[in-house]
């Protein structure tokens, strides 16, 4: 019985934590780089890919499932973007892929940046669904696309017949984008007083409030003066560059160090 096993809770926590404290910058970088890149076959792969979540699907394990062609989740799934509680932003192509998702849903004409803030809350605070549907809800999984699975037994039946069927309907890999729509300074402005009121208020600290910019900075495109359409590869660029500055902060360090030595991060 499986039932005990994550999908996955995430990336090697341990393995980046000792490159960050050795400063071995290149290496991280590489790191990252080469997660990004799995991530991207994963999308462009000349054959579809349909992941099967059940259990925890976190950080790491949420951007996999961010970046398949179909996700066919058990109902028990508990997914989220969790690395700002380490004191990271996620950089395995999940503020980049909210992005996109966020840059879709603009076309129907919702308010813009509504849709950018409730993607940036849900990763700012860590939040992790309750159940697939509250994924659904949340934008990591797609709705009319993915799928969700009462019976667990049935996840990985599903989840083939899934994959046969768009291998069969003529499956033809998504084109790279480059059409993804970011605020640019618009956005950066908007959460950075969001960020300032927490701050001050005492909700969150110094050290939460430098990750939220972070944050707010790559999923709003950049320091652009105006909205505009930029491409997969910038954002990624832009994740990877935030991911390695956080690295390099002492207190990011300690909440990781926190996490390894099996208990919370510390709210420093």
């Amino acid at each position: 019985n499986d039932s005990h096993e994550a999908f996955s809770a995430g990336a090697n926590l341990a393995m980046l934590f000792m490159y960050a404290i050795e400063q071995e910058w290149d290496e991280i970088d590489m790191m990252i780089a080469h997660f990004q890149e799995t991530m991207m076959k994963a999308r462009y792969s000349s054959i579809p890919v349909v992941t099967a979540p059940h259990t925890l699907a976190l950080g790491g394990g949420c951007e996999l499932n961010l970046h398949s062609d179909k996700v066919v989740a058990a109902a028990e799934t508990y997914m989220g973007l969790v690395e700002l509680g380490v004191g990271l932003i996620p950089a395995g192509g999940g503020t980049k892929e909210m992005a996109v998702r966020c840059s879709d849903m603009y076309q129907n004409g919702d308010p813009e940046l509504n849709i950018l803030q409730s993607a940036f809350m849900n990763i700012a605070q860590a939040k992790v669904s309750a159940s697939a549907q509250e994924a659904m809800d949340m934008g990591y999984l797609k709705a009319g696309r993915d799928q969700i699975v009462l019976n667990r037994s049935r996840l990985i039946a599903e989840a083939k017949q899934a994959a046969v069927e768009l291998a069969e309907n003529g499956y033809t890999p998504p084109i790279r984008r480059s059409d993804i729509k970011v605020q640019g300074k618009a956005g950066i402005a908007l959460f950075k007083a969001g960020i300032k009121g927490m701050r001050m208020s005492n909700y969150i600290t110094d050290h939460d409030a430098l990750i939220a910019d972070k944050l707010a900075y790559v999923i709003s495109g950049g320091d652009l003066s105006y909205a505009q359409n930029v491409s997969e590869k910038y954002l990624l660029e832009l994740e990877r560059e935030a991911f390695l500055a956080l690295c390099g902060e002492q207190k990011t360090l300690e909440r990781m160090q926190g996490l390894l030595s099996g208990g919370k991060p510390p709210r420093n």
